[in-house]
């Protein structure tokens, strides 16, 4: 270990940019043995980890490198797989600049991070090919039955615990396959599906239940999910957008991010997709500006380059340094030919039955905001035009009204929409309902679902067991 003095850092190569804006296949590979054998043992084994304590699942990430250094992989992989329901799929799409990586030790020293997010997609994509990655297998059975309402990370990591935990598991879901964001929301080219759909095929041989295509508030009130199981957790995530406000309104031409990355990913599995078939959510040939500075406006810039648009341009109204998304996919993005126009924002839309060009106002960065960052305001002599023949709008996202649209006014929201929680216990205001994931703490990362997924289990498995043992006493 410590070899980050004489072993230089190297991340997986990347395919060319010309290459990869070519399919939706992702970017680089993985790692063969070597390479992540020398790159793990770069680990400095500090006495105070970093990279864990700013893992929002505190993965024990120094130690599953030095197994795999020395070669132990199998070890790795189960060490990995202890604190983590998916870590073949955070190594791929967490921000590891902003967490485990963004805070090594040896980064700050100079002499660039370990790649831990590479490795940690080795470990676990070597424990499927070797067949290291056992079947779910229940817990004895407690006769206690969980209803989940969302099949997104934070449902799954909470629907295999509460299995594990021998729990009756039932989760339902509005779209036709399970996985949430991470089947219709991120990209191919950063998580291909097969490697979201064998995770939901093993939970679903280890007897999960998944009943997909149906809507909580059609299908089914609360109240009746409360009826059918003696507890329910809410993990439907955020998908309300956000609202962009500029003069304006053409007819078409306008659209969502969710709408047009879904139908991205519908293509990629072969689904017919009447909006995409008719050029409505398909960029091809077309002058896209996306709006937006996260990482789903990354996702859209990435997908109409490979989509064959005939330009693509990002406007955000901050600077690099200020974008709450990943600097590593701008880089991408810049590489496979996407402008990005910082310090700038949509003023108005020109055009009436379908949208014909941007009008942009230049921004620049005045006092700190309540949240400490720099706030953005419009420059006097700043304003130019851009065309524009499909935008996309990915301001981010906010939660659906669900007490009205699942006829549950009792269910206690805070003033943002998102499921108010007791956060010792995350049950909701309703007996036995608890709730985890974006619809408590607003739109975040895929590996702060996972763990409050986890988390919600621990508690709904505790309540559970201390239900049953007051029914014991009673009778």
């Amino acid at each position: 270990m410590q070899s980050f003095v004489v072993q230089p850092q190297a991340y997986p190569d990347k395919r060319a940019p010309a290459d990869r804006a070519a399919d939706f296949r992702e970017i680089a590979d993985r790692y063969a043995v070597p390479p992540a054998e020398a790159q793990s043992s770069r680990c400095a084994q500090c006495g105070v980890p970093y990279c864990t304590v700013h893992c929002p699942l505190h993965n024990h990430i120094p130690d599953w490198l030095r197994l795999t250094a020395e070669g132990r992989l199998r070890e790795a992989y189960e060490l990995s797989n202890a604190t983590s329901s998916m870590p073949e799929i955070c190594g791929r799409i967490c921000p590891q600049d902003r967490l485990c990586e963004g805070n090594c030790v040896i980064e700050g020293s100079g002499h660039g991070a370990v790649t831990i997010g590479s490795v940690e997609r080795f470990i676990t994509d070597t424990a499927w090919e070797q067949g290291w990655v056992e079947p779910l297998e229940p817990g004895r059975p407690t006769g206690r039955s969980v209803g989940i309402i969302g099949a997104g990370p934070a449902g799954l990591s909470a629907a295999e615990q509460l299995r594990i935990a021998g729990h009756d598991v039932h989760v339902y879901d509005r779209h036709d396959r399970s996985g949430g964001l991470l089947t219709y929301g991120i990209p191919g080219f950063k998580l291909e599906k097969p490697v979201v759909m064998r995770r939901v095929e093993r939970l679903a041989a280890g007897g999960i239940h998944f009943h997909n295509g149906f809507e909580v508030g059609r299908d089914a009130t609360l109240e009746e999910l409360r009826q059918r199981h003696d507890a329910v957790l809410i993990a439907t995530g955020v998908y309300k957008a956000r609202a962009l406000k500029a003069a304006g309104n053409p007819q078409s031409g306008i659209v969502e991010a969710l709408d047009y990355l879904t139908a991205s990913n519908r293509k990629g599995f072969g689904d017919a997709v009447p909006r995409f078939d008719d050029g409505t959510l398909d960029a091809a040939g077309r002058h896209v500006v996306v709006v937006g500075g996260g990482d789903t406006a990354m996702d859209c810039v990435r997908t109409a380059i490979r989509q064959k648009a005939a330009s693509v341009r990002c406007l955000y109204r901050r600077d690099r340094d200020n974008m709450p998304g990943s600097l590593r996919e701008v880089a991408h993005a810049e590489e496979e030919g996407a402008e990005f126009v910082w310090l700038s924002a949509p003023d108005a839309f020109s055009g009436s039955d379908r949208v014909t060009g941007v009008r942009a106002t230049a921004m620049r960065l005045g006092p700190a905001d309540a949240g400490g960052r720099r706030a953005p305001e419009p420059r006097p002599d700043g304003g130019f035009d851009l065309p524009a023949d499909l935008v996309i709008k990915a301001l981010g996202f906010d939660a659906e009204d669900l007490p009205t649209l699942w006829g549950s006014p009792d269910l206690g929201v805070t003033r943002w929409g998102t499921v108010r929680v007791d956060h010792r216990t995350m049950m909701t205001a309703l007996d036995g309902v608890f709730a985890a994931g974006d619809i408590v703490r607003g739109a975040s990362l895929v590996v702060w679902a996972i763990r409050d997924g986890r988390e919600a289990a621990d508690n709904i498995h505790a309540w559970l067991r201390a239900k049953a043992a007051s029914e014991r006493v009673a009778a």
